[in-house]
């Protein structure tokens, strides 16, 4: 029992509530910002059903492994490596939502409204879909931060799935919004998933 009340567990474990309190109240608190109060849901803390049960496979690694496995969780190295790809990749989100301003939104844009732009400078000026790299970033580093190595390979997987799947459906959108001016902006930039074009 004192090995899963150990400092390391303390420490990785408050590190990840930590990432994730942030993450999501960040999220709600810029949508607010940019959108006004009345046209946000409880929706745009991004915390889905799937979600919910990932964090909690990845909790029930953690616990199994500090219990089996407790020499596991003590490279630090790896946790730090972790933690550094979860400020980066909250950043690199972050960055994306600020410079998009009210271009963005955690919903898929199916028709083209007013103030709708082609957001091409600032970090968009190196991915084409910073929000969505920062994401893949933050939730891999999670799981690298609990030194959980089911829950990073799980994660990225399925992270990685969904993306490659949303980023087309998105494009689509895009493509008809502003057509030329699109496809020229993603030839140039990469999307920021890998082998997601």
């Amino acid at each position: 029992m004192t090995e899963i009340i150990s400092y390391t567990a303390c420490r990785q474990l408050s590190q990840m509530f930590l990432a994730i309190i942030f993450f999501h109240g960040s999220e709600y608190i810029l949508a607010v910002s940019f959108h006004g109060r009345s046209n946000v849901t409880l929706s745009s803390l991004l915390i889905t059903k799937n979600y919910v049960l990932a964090i909690i496979c990845s909790l029930l690694e953690y616990f199994a492994e500090i219990i089996l496995f407790p020499g596991l969780k003590e490279y630090w190295w790896i946790s730090n490596l972790g933690l550094v790809m979860v400020i980066i990749g909250e950043l690199i989100r972050k960055l994306a939502i600020l410079t998009a301003g009210q271009a963005f939104t955690h919903l898929i844009r199916v028709y083209h409204v007013e103030h709708h732009e082609l957001i091409t400078h600032g970090v968009y000026r190196f991915v084409r879909h910073p929000g969505y790299c920062g994401f893949f970033i933050w939730s891999i580093g999670t799981q690298i931060m609990l030194c959980n190595p089911i829950s990073t390979a799980a994660f990225a997987v399925v992270v990685w799935y969904f993306f490659a799947k949303r980023i087309p459906y998105e494009e689509f959108f895009l493509r008809q919004f502003f057509g030329p001016q699109y496809d020229e902006y993603a030839q140039r930039v990469s999307s920021g998933i890998p082998f997601v074009k």
